[in-house]
C-alpha cells in the first residue's frame, strides 16, 4: 500500500481508539474470527431448513445470528462518545437480522438462490 494510505488508516485507528474507545484491531479480530463459524452455521441452518430438521434449525440459526452481530455488539458495549446514529444503525442491523432469521425459520424454506 502507498504510504499516504497507511498513514490515513493509522490515523483512523488512533481516532477510533482515543475518541470512541473502539480498538479497530479487536473489531477486526472478532469480525474475521467469526467468519468461518458464520459460514458453517449458515450452511448448517440452510441444510436443516431444506431437510426439515426442526430440532437443528433454532440452534444453528442462533449461532448464525450471534456470529453476525458479535463485532457490532463489541462496538455497542465498549464504544463511548459515539454519535446517536451509530447506535441506531447497529440496532437496525440487529433487528433486521432477527426479522430475516425469524421469517426464514417460519417459512421453512432456504434463502432464494441468486445467480
Amino acid at each position: 500500500m502507498p504510504q499516504p494510505v497507511i498513514a490515513w488508516l493509522q490515523d483512523m485507528m488512533r481516532t477510533a481508539r482515543e475518541q470512541y474507545g473502539v480498538n479497530a484491531v479487536v473489531f477486526l479480530v472478532i469480525y474475521l474470527g467469526c467468519a468461518p463459524v458464520w459460514y458453517f452455521s449458515l450452511f448448517r441452518t440452510l441444510r436443516a431448513i431444506s431437510t426439515r430438521r426442526r430440532s437443528e434449525i433454532i440452534p444453528w440459526s442462533m449461532v448464525l445470528l450471534a456470529t453476525t452481530v458479535a463485532p457490532f455488539v463489541y462496538v455497542m458495549l465498549f464504544g463511548r462518545n459515539l454519535p446517536w446514529w451509530v447506535y441506531a444503525v447497529i440496532g437496525a442491523l440487529i433487528i433486521e437480522s432477527l426479522f430475516v432469521l425469524y421469517r426464514r425459520i417460519r417459512s421453512g424454506q432456504p434463502a432464494a438462490k441468486t445467480g
